[in-house]
């Protein structure tokens, strides 16, 4: 680097950065450093290039490490930037150009070398890396300072103080994503790290008088959601050759800022909001908002920055406390409301707006009271639409704020006061007016469907079922095609009833005298029974309360009467039947009475008049069905989502993808979090000391199955999942078969996937890149959870199923795992 411009490829060789990492010790106080930080760099224009960037950086890094405890040159380093941090906001004041542009690039290499670090080494080594310069220099002058405490203080004070201008964008913005490669030790452990250096001192250190300051600011960076300025803004301008060099510095950093730490190690395509609306500095200061909210609690203190996001209020808010809440501070709500309405298509936006409507009673409060309310809720509408295309996660956030909303009566009723017109994303029917209440029943009837065929995740019916339980008192003018899908969805239910019956019956009459064990249907008819259930108390709720209102549901119900006769008898749902076979009964006998051959309006004009006529009295309140609270999201999907955030904050910065995620799964439910994989290899096993990776010995189960119990036991050494170029083989470590079924392990003309017995020592090609090329669908699978396109293997362990084996579906297995690979 230096006064020159800069290649990917010069790094190595670039005389500056060979000093800095050497093995001569240089001190803060010579010139050299005004040479290393006036450098001009030629920022990479995409992922590949961002990637070659951090491959170059690796083995500079690694040998700063092996000479930084002879040299103290890191220690330099930082103490450089601190020297030039303390004068930035007058250097603000008075357009000090040069200064700042110094700052920044005595940052960036820091943050630079920091990715590095933290890969390589704990995180006591890497406080002894700010340590060495006094001892390199034999310094007794400074007190004993922390020079990582001063570090991490110092970018607090830099975020919080200094204004944001188009000179200033860099270096805020690299003040945020240094603080969030800090944070990211915790992917790196599987234990929270309560007693970190790190979490010390942002949790008490001298960074804690700030909390409210530093969550106020990242607030406002997320709400003005500024662009990176363009290159026509910086103020140097070519005058002479250091002129010159000065101009091209600043142009390269403006031009290629999102795309260096946005697309950094990524490996996605930039979408078209991206490319025309980069936004680097808001989604960091999100990021970093986000990570900072979710600390846990210390042992004897709370988390200040999750007690800042709780207890803010409103600009507007006048109104005194009885007492000051712990880092309480105002903003503007109106301007909040807005920015969380116009960035709900990004999964850390949704989060946001989860935690402030969950935990801040203020927050909550405004939103449900303002008129605007679709500009909130038809792009959480989108998300649950287009859940083909979401991960997971942000479906489920997207449930739980619809179920958090439908928990208010006058949200309730005001829904379906709201007239929406030509619905552009509805792909599935033309909706040229309806209602936003008709269309939240809509998507969400949708997703439970989505859910029934794909994904069969029990959280997601629960939540979605829950937020049509809370509406249906309130249920309005509800459009045609919401009270028909409403009545085709319990047709569905009724459908798969049957059907899962059949196969109970016809599986028994072949197993006479048979004693081997039988597929579980009647914990499948149990499940299939109780969502039949809460889908009579939905339409029993709505008949109770509001059946003058809603002659569209009366007019499906009476066209699809015969769905409901074989439930009327059914000792599960006689209790419920009553009212529908009283409206069902009243309407059946004025339509006889109207005569034959009706006419959808006369039909409609008959019903009309028949709800204003049947009496009240003659439909029993509907006792059964509550108000539903919310729900908190389930453990693992907040801790599945905790490691997106410090992913997507360390893939910004340049850090790889993940190339698959697995799940492990007991029977039919799933035990902890997602685990994303990054390496090139995994291993999946029991205990600790047997090796390094997924260890399903330390997730929490409550499964006190004698038959899982015993076949976690034998996991043992696990499995070994491996990268290669040609596919993706797993080899068999333990001293038991494990079991696999995939889409490119068999003919892809048959109509079933056959399951693979892998032998202990032996290993199996699970995935294959050449076949998966060639396939048109992806999986077979009679169960998985992620709504995720791409393929998915699925592993039991001890036990097999299938075809040959007693267990028909996966789901009865003890043990078992899915890879889901990543193909975006």
């Amino acid at each position: 680097m230096g006064a020159n411009t800069s290649q990917v490829s010069d790094l190595s060789e670039n005389p500056s950065l060979r000093t800095l990492v050497g093995t001569e010790s240089v001190s803060e106080n010579e010139p050299f450093w005004n040479q290393l930080i006036s450098f001009t760099f030629i920022s990479p224009a995409n992922s590949g290039d961002s990637k070659i960037l951090e491959e170059a950086v690796i083995p500079l890094a690694k040998t700063l490490i092996e000479n930084n405890p002879r040299t103290g040159n890191f220690g330099a380093l930082i103490k450089v930037f601190l020297s030039r941090t303390k004068e930035l906001k007058i250097s603000t004041e008075c357009q000090d150009q040069l200064f700042i542009w110094q700052a920044h690039n005595a940052l960036f290499i820091i943050r630079c070398l920091l990715k590095v670090f933290i890969r390589e080494m704990s995180e006591e080594e890497l406080h002894q890396q700010f340590s060495y310069q006094e001892r390199a220099t034999n310094s007794t002058g400074g007190g004993g300072e922390d020079l990582l405490e001063e570090l991490m203080s110092n970018l607090v004070h830099l975020i919080v103080e200094v204004p944001l201008l188009d000179l200033t964008y860099s270096i805020l913005f690299e003040a945020v994503t240094t603080l969030l490669v800090l944070f990211s030790y915790q992917l790196f452990q599987k234990d929270i790290l309560h007693d970190g250096i790190i979490y010390q001192h942002i949790m008490k250190g001298r960074c804690l008088s700030l909390t409210s300051r530093l969550v106020k600011t990242l607030l406002y960076n997320f709400i003005r959601q500024e662009k990176c300025p363009p290159p026509a803004t910086h103020i140097f301008q070519p005058q002479g050759e250091e002129g010159g060099v000065l101009y091209g510095l600043v142009s390269g950093v403006a031009s290629g800022l999102w795309s260096v730490f946005t697309l950094g190690g990524s490996g996605t395509k930039v979408g078209v909001d991206q490319e025309s609306n980069p936004l680097p500095l808001s989604n960091q200061s999100l990021l970093l908002l986000l990570v900072l909210a979710n600390l846990t609690d210390g042992p004897d203190w709370p988390n200040p920055y999750r007690q800042a996001v709780t207890c803010f209020r409103n600009t507007q808010d006048t109104s005194p406390l009885p007492a000051e809440p712990p880092h309480g501070f105002q903003i503007n709500f109106n301007s909040l409301y807005t920015a969380l309405c116009e960035q709900q298509r990004s999964d850390q936006a949704t989060l946001l707006l989860y935690t402030l409507l969950h935990q801040n009673a203020n927050m909550r409060t405004y939103v449900l009271s303002r008129t605007d309310m679709d500009n909130l809720v038809m792009p959480i509408l989108e998300i649950l639409y287009h859940v083909e295309e979401r991960n997971s996660h942000h479906v489920y956030m997207a449930l739980i704020i619809l179920l958090i909303l439908t928990e208010d009566e006058a949200f309730n009723r005001s829904v379906h006061e709201v007239v929406l017109k030509n619905i552009s994303w509805y792909s599935e029917r033309t909706l040229t007016e309806i209602s936003l209440g008709s269309l939240l029943i809509l998507v969400v009837i949708r997703t439970i469907q989505f859910n029934m065929t794909r994904t069969r995740d029990k959280y997601l019916h629960t939540n979605c079922l829950a937020a049509l339980a809370n509406m249906s008192a309130q249920f309005r003018c509800l459009h045609q095609y919401a009270a028909q899908r409403i009545i085709s969805l319990f047709a569905l239910l009724s459908k798969k009833h049957n059907k899962v019956l059949e196969q109970a019956t016809q599986s028994l009459r072949r197993r006479e005298g048979d004693t081997t064990t039988l597929p579980d249907y009647a914990q499948d008819l149990s499940v299939i029974e109780e969502v039949i259930r809460m889908m009579l108390e939905i339409i029993n709720s709505c008949l109770a309360t509001s059946l003058h209102l809603n002659p569209n549901l009366v007019y499906a119900l009476l066209y699809k009467r015969e769905l409901f006769e074989q439930f009327r008898m059914h000792p599960s749902f006689q209790d419920i039947m009553q009212n529908l076979d009283t409206v069902i009964g009243f309407f059946s006998q004025r339509l006889e009475k109207a005569g034959s051959d009706l006419s959808v309006e006369r039909v409609q004009e008959v019903i009309m008049k028949g709800a204003q006529a049947l009496p009240k009295d003659r439909l029993k309140p509907s006792l059964a069905l509550m108000l539903i609270h919310q729900v908190a999201l389930p453990v693992a999907v907040v801790m599945a989502v905790g490691t997106d955030v410090y992913s997507l904050a360390v893939q910004e910065s340049g850090e790889q993808p993940y190339w698959c995620v697995v799940a492990y799964w007991e029977e039919k439910t799933r035990v902890g979090r997602l685990y994303s994989v990054r390496e090139s290899s995994l291993d999946i096993f029991y205990d600790l000391p047997q090796g390094n990776g997924f260890c399903l010995g330390q997730l929490c189960s409550d499964n006190k199955s004698q038959l899982v119990q015993m076949v976690r036991a034998k996991i043992g050494f696990g499995i070994q999942l491996t990268r290669e170029a040609d596919g993706v083989w797993v080899y068999n470590r333990s001293c038991y078969p494990i079991f696999v079924k995939s889409a490119t392990l068999d003919n892809p003309e048959s109509r079933a996937l056959l399951v693979h017995k892998v032998f202990p020592g032996f290993s199996i090609k699970a995935f294959d890149l050449d076949k998966a090329a060639s396939l048109r669908r992806p999986n077979d699978h009679e169960f998985t959870l992620q709504p995720r396109t791409g393929f998915t293997v699925q592993m039991s362990f001890v036990k097999g199923w299938g075809q040959c084996y007693t267990r028909q579906f996966i789901g009865s297995c003890p043990c078992w795992l899915e890879v889901i690979f990543n193909t975006r």
